[in-house]
């Protein structure tokens, strides 16, 4: 009898090679080969029982005469979690939750759990990384309990697949995908083939048994889900789990939703006793913010249909180096380097001896055009050392012939700034049509960078 190879198979990709190799041929990732074992023979009855993919033997049907039906939606008790989701959880669908190592996801899924099972539902919390005792001391820190919250440790799907059939939960938790894995494959737990088939197995019985389920999934050093990227083609929902662990603030964005949009976000505070839901975002993000430095400057950021005010901070000084600093947080860096040409070409302010750096306070992250104003009008507050008003807000995209172009949802930009007693705004002018502003608002409508710097006082003389 012939001696099986092994095979060595990428982590990423799923790239097969007889051979290791340090880095991938296909996708280019370093040191995700790993060596498996082939799998076991097997007969030709076998091997055509597990051919057949699993169904119901549907038959086709006319569009029009599928019912039509509301999609039910259960609330997870957590506000800022219902919001991302679009109005709360579907029956039968399949989220998958990613995040950093100690962000907080298991946290969030375990208050998750508390809420619904005391509303009696029933809910059952796999975990293939911690035993029954540990998810037990979670739940009790963060006084989480409930006659219907069910735990199980275990990482056999099969085992999953039995209890799930006997509990027929309402809601099921895997922590993580990554760790469960099916015996009948000889390859080891975390590796592309089991992940694809954990996750297929999975959908099948949400989609079968309306049992609507969330999968905890890892993530690489880059932050990009770890495994194939088909398991995010899968899933009806992704969720991304961002902040910096050193700060108290987490925020949880939506970048597929097949049941809502995916621009929504969901701010959360870390405690002690678990996540609190942050209802006033933009309070919170200005609270700390610094009325009379140079360089800062408030504007209003859209998350879907949340309006956000962020202070956007600029620090500008001569370089002592030969080349210039751009240094940039919660900015993508390439659109700082194009503002700053445009400041310098269409302003007039000299930029090539200064050290940039950008900072969007409370760890946000603005990628939105309309934050192109704020940026300029923060490094030239900073560049002249003059301070913007207290009670100022910009918002504006800009085009490289210094032109400002119109911002979307100006209206509830508007409100969201006089709520919190921002009364003198700079707007393009183009918004300014047909648009109802209230009288305690003085907004300023601009068509260039060089009239908004000039608005702001910062101009030389």
């Amino acid at each position: 009898m012939a001696k099986l190879k092994t095979m060595y198979v990428c982590n990423e990709c799923g790239y097969e090679t007889s051979k290791w190799l340090g880095k991938c041929p296909d996708c280019g990732s370093w040191n995700t080969l790993t060596e498996q074992e082939p799998a076991p023979q097997v007969s030709g009855a076998e091997q055509k029982k597990l051919k057949r993919a699993p169904g119901n033997d549907a038959e086709a049907v006319r569009i029009n005469d599928i019912p039509e039906e509301a999609m039910e939606r259960r609330s997870t008790g957590i506000g800022e979690l219902d919001r991302v989701l679009g109005g709360g959880v579907v029956d039968g669908s399949l989220v998958l939750v990613g995040g950093d190592p100690g962000i907080g996801k298991s946290t969030l899924l375990t208050q998750l759990c508390a809420n619904m099972a005391g509303e009696n539902v029933s809910v059952l919390y796999v975990s293939g990384e911690e035993s029954a005792r540990q998810i037990k001391m979670r739940a009790r820190r963060l006084s989480a309990s409930g006659s219907g919250f069910y735990v199980l440790s275990e990482n056999d799907m099969n085992t999953v697949e039995r209890r799930m059939l006997e509990l027929s939960p309402s809601v099921l938790i895997v922590d993580s995908i990554q760790t469960m894995y099916r015996p009948e494959m000889a390859s080891a737990p975390g590796s592309v083939s089991q992940v694809r088939e954990c996750a297929s197995m999975l959908m099948r019985l949400s989609k079968q048994s309306g049992c609507s389920t969330f999968l905890v999934g890892h993530v690489t050093k880059e932050g990009a889900i770890a495994g194939p990227r088909v398991l995010e083609h899968m899933v009806d929902a992704v969720l991304y789990f961002e902040g910096d662990r050193q700060h108290q603030y987490r925020l949880l964005r939506a970048v597929k939703n097949r049941f809502g949009s995916v621009n929504e976000l969901g701010m959360f505070e870390m405690t002690q006793s678990g996540m609190r839901e942050v209802e006033n975002a933009s309070e919170a993000l200005l609270s700390e913010r610094a009325h009379d430095a140079s360089g800062s400057v408030v504007m209003c950021a859209m998350e879907g249909s949340r309006p956000l005010l962020t202070d956007v901070q600029a620090l500008v000084s001569t370089t002592v180096f030969g080349n210039p600093r751009r240094m940039a947080s919660g900015v993508d860096q390439g659109r700082l380097a194009l503002l700053l040409a445009v400041l310098e070409k269409r302003v007039g302010l000299r930029m090539y001896d200064q050290d940039v750096y950008i900072n969007i306070a409370g760890g946000m992250s603005l990628t939105e055009p309309a934050a192109d104003l704020a940026l300029c009008a923060a490094i030239a507050s900073s560049h002249r050392n003059r301070a913007i008003g207290g009670s100022w807000s910009v918002m504006g995209e800009v085009g490289l012939a210094g032109e400002v172009r119109a911002i979307a949802q100006a209206e509830r930009r508007i409100a969201e700034c006089a709520r919190l007693g921002f009364d003198h705004l700079i707007l393009p002018k183009y918004n300014l049509r047909n648009l109802t502003i209230p009288e305690s608002i003085h907004v300023e409508g601009v068509e260039t960078v060089a009239q908004a710097i000039a608005a702001l006082g910062l101009l030389r003389g």
